[in-house]
């Protein structure tokens, strides 16, 4: 990748000499109306030196407005490179968080430490901090006890659980209601999907190491 910006660079920077070296001389001009001057000594008139100072000033016009044409198509030049290099570095960038995040999809969330504070209504998930709600902080902790215990809860498990009543007079989208609605606190999607497996057929539980649990 870094040899293809490389020679992309390099393809812009020949041609761009080869822009500059075909452009016309600014003095060409200048030069002509010179030899003009020279060639015609004969031209002592009013009107003659009127025209030729005319002419003269003339190529002077054209030598600066063709030196400022160079600066511009200089500048652009230098512009389309930089935004060539932004565009593939972030190519590149994207390609390499686009495999990143298919390997945590593979594998899942590396959690060093998941700790649940009921004081702070928050969890702190590695070096990230999430702000719940009482129910989310609810919700959270009885999958986390049950993944200590390794087990899989339903979502009329989850919902007796919280309520206090036997899980076969809960009704299973109260605890399906209650995930989705700590995946929702949790904000970013892809953490609170891996970070709260549902396994088919079976409920739901949280897809970390029960030994970096920790709740106070």
């Amino acid at each position: 990748m870094i040899a293809g910006i490389a020679a992309i660079v390099l393809i812009l920077a020949i041609a761009a000499v080869l822009l500059f070296i075909n452009l016309p001389d600014a003095n060409a001009f200048n030069a002509r109306v010179e030899q003009l001057f020279i060639a015609n000594d004969d031209l002592t008139g009013m009107a003659e030196i009127k025209l030729l100072e005319i002419l003269a000033q003339s190529g002077t016009a054209f030598s600066d407005t063709l030196a400022s044409y160079r600066f511009v198509i200089f500048v652009l030049l230098v512009f389309a490179t930089a935004l060539l290099v932004a565009a593939v570095a972030f190519l590149v960038m994207l390609i390499a968080l686009n495999r990143r995040m298919g390997r945590i999809e593979r594998q899942g969330i590396e959690v060093n430490s998941l700790l649940i504070s009921r004081d702070e209504k928050a969890v702190y998930l590695n070096d990230f901090a999430f702000k719940l709600t009482d129910a989310a902080i609810e919700t959270l902790s009885v999958l986390a006890e049950a993944r200590m215990d390794d087990e899989v809860l339903s979502g009329a498990e989850i919902e007796g659980m919280i309520s206090g009543r036997d899980s076969a007079d809960c009704d299973e989208a109260a605890g399906a209601t209650r995930i989705k609605r700590l995946r929702d606190t949790l904000g970013n999607q892809l953490v609170s999907e891996l970070l709260v497996k549902n396994i088919a057929r079976k409920g739901y539980m949280l897809a970390i190491d029960k030994d970096v649990i920790r709740m106070v």
